[in-house]
């Protein structure tokens, strides 16, 4: 049985995150599992907890054979014939990422990535996703209100703190609540109305982003309603309207006439172009929930910014929440990814500069890297519930054996990026990337 270690995650200054909670330590100890934790005063479970729970409590991982990690780790760390487990952001050959991978292979360990661990139909079984959604809505309608603070207008959205601020999900939901009762009594500014939340995607990210919408008073409506609402004075102010948008409402075949079909989407995006901006003038806040690859039309280019902000006084979008956080990617002016103590930026169309912060012209970005380590307990349990169950045949697999001979569970073998060092079968196409 290898020996597990949990390392001290040192990318992020706020990451409190663990990938095993000290209750599931405890139960697999009894199964003979040994655990090293390495110590850390901001982990979100403390040293006392793991020590309670059987770990041994160390300044370093030496012995183990099996180290678990959330973020990803160091160049320098990896050491051969040891298995890793994190989230490595090397599937889509993310190049700020490649030196890292390089190093990884040059170490001859084994990696295996959370976000690759899915059953035989491609659905993730271990994700933090749920509460990236939840944080992300939180800090957008946070910074909403900062925002028109900014700029001189009250809102009921000063009542929102940043999600990190809160004791727990159910003290932040409590205050959701509230704001939410307050607009359904007072309604929001005539200035502002109609006040429209737009989602991208549908998945884990989505629906922990509409969990805490739901929070107020919102009426789900469609794309093609969306471009009804205000000219036909539907719209209440007293309301919060949603808008989930799918890939066909943000893409459309270069064919004219054409149907959008999903499959033709995925296998030949280069036939699409976006059609989403059609959709931005009429978005209060935009949350980018929705995975994306660079060989996909971009939802928001800075070149479609820069003219609409040169036409519009007072645009309508004012928040851009993206989980997602792809550097350059689907949300263009997303230059980076930003971290919890210093959360936001305002991007600048006219001049493509930056500015942290919610003082400036242009449009606010909410881009933390880490969300769900805004929420680091129940984020933590959730993903410890998931992953408790692989524990025992990992922690007794021998990484030594070749990749055909590895005896781990299918799931797993699935998400094996590295074994000791070398690419396994279905990631030889990260050579390219190389």
């Amino acid at each position: 049985m290898n020996k597990v270690g949990i390392r001290y995650e040192d990318k992020y200054v706020m990451e409190r995150r663990v990938a095993l909670v000290p209750d599931h330590i405890k139960e697999l100890s009894k199964k003979g599992i040994k655990f090293e934790i390495v110590k850390s005063p901001k982990r979100i479970f403390t040293d006392a907890e793991f020590e309670n729970a059987g770990a041994e409590l160390v300044d370093e991982v030496t012995d183990s054979k099996l180290i678990l990690g959330v973020k990803e780790m160091p160049i320098g760390y990896f050491k051969p014939g040891k298995a890793y487990v994190f989230f490595s952001h090397t599937i889509k050959g993310q190049p700020y990422n490649m030196p890292l991978l390089k190093d990884m292979m040059k170490s001859k360990m084994t990696l295996i990535d959370y976000e690759r661990i899915a059953d035989a139909d491609g659905k993730r079984l271990i994700f933090f996703g749920r509460f990236a959604g939840l944080a992300g809505m939180i800090n957008s309608l946070w910074s909403l209100g900062q925002r028109w603070k900014s700029q001189g207008m009250d809102s009921p959205f000063l009542k929102i703190q940043q999600t990190h601020k809160y004791n727990s999900l159910e003290e932040a939901k409590s205050v959701i609540k509230e704001v939410g009762d307050f607009i359904s009594e007072n309604g929001v500014s005539d200035v502002v109305a109609p006040l429209v939340v737009g989602i991208t995607g549908y998945g884990n990210v989505a629906k922990g982003s509409q969990e805490i919408l739901d929070l107020l008073p919102c009426v789900d409506i469609t794309p093609e309603e969306l471009l009804e609402l205000k000219y036909l004075k539907k719209y209440s102010n007293k309301k919060v309207y949603k808008v989930i948008f799918k890939e066909e409402h943000l893409s459309k075949p270069l064919e004219e006439n054409k149907e959008f079909d999903l499959q033709e989407y995925y296998n030949h995006p280069e036939l699409f172009e976006s059609q989403f901006e059609k959709y931005i003038k009429h978005i209060s806040i935009l949350m980018n929930c929705m995975y994306w690859d660079d060989k996909y039309p971009r939802i928001v280019t800075k070149e479609y910014l820069k003219d609409y902000f040169a036409k519009k006084e007072h645009p309508k979008l004012v928040v851009v929440g993206d989980v997602t956080c792809d550097p350059d990617g689907s949300i263009e002016c997303t230059h980076t990814g930003t971290e919890i103590e210093d959360p936001v930026f305002v991007y600048d169309p006219a001049t493509d500069t930056y500015k942290m912060g919610f003082e400036g012209e242009g449009l606010l970005i909410m881009a933390v890297d880490i969300l769900p380590s805004e929420l680091p307990r129940e984020s933590s349990q959730t993903f410890s519930d998931a992953l408790i169950g692989f524990m025992p045949e990992i922690a007794s697999a021998d990484f030594n054996a070749s990749f055909e001979d590895l005896k781990i569970p299918d799931e797993i073998k699935r998400a094996t990026i590295l074994h000791k060092g070398e690419l396994t079968p279905d990631y030889k196409y990260l050579n390219e990337f190389l």
